[in-house]
């Protein structure tokens, strides 16, 4: 399913509007690119994402995997709903500072369900995590 630009376009501006106050804007993330096969999200990492021993909670980092991999979901069944229905995630290494850039790609779809996988590098490359999400389509 190719997604055109107007299209994209629309997705994203109710994106960002969707993501008024909710935890995506105080994570302060960015979607970078999005198109039907890809999805990239960026993150500045600020004191407010560590946990208690000064390195990126893994929660922030499960956050932006669901969420890029969920905006994917979205792009490829634009009148449907589409939620999570399994994460799996895998941690790396740590990181504390610098920036963090998540992409997510599709793996499998069929009628009802999406299958997608998603890295968290750090701009330097550095592997941080990864994880696969599934998605149910209604």
């Amino acid at each position: 399913m190719e997604v055109d630009s107007n299209q994209k376009d629309v997705y994203m501006v109710e994106w960002e509007r969707l993501s008024k106050g909710t935890f995506w804007e105080y994570l302060g993330a960015q979607v970078e690119t999005v198109d039907d096969r890809q999805v990239v999200v960026s993150l500045e990492i600020k004191p407010h994402h560590h946990n208690l021993i000064g390195i990126v909670h893994g929660g922030v980092h499960a956050t932006l995997l669901d969420s890029a991999m969920g905006l994917l979901a979205m792009m490829n069944r634009p009148n449907c709903n589409v939620v999570t229905t399994n994460l799996n995630m895998n941690y790396v290494a740590k990181s504390s500072s610098g920036k963090m850039i998540v992409t997510a790609e599709l793996i499998h779809t069929s009628r009802k369900m999406i299958t997608a996988h998603a890295f968290a590098r750090m701009d330097n490359g550095d592997l941080c995590a990864f994880g696969t999400g599934t998605f149910r389509v209604s």
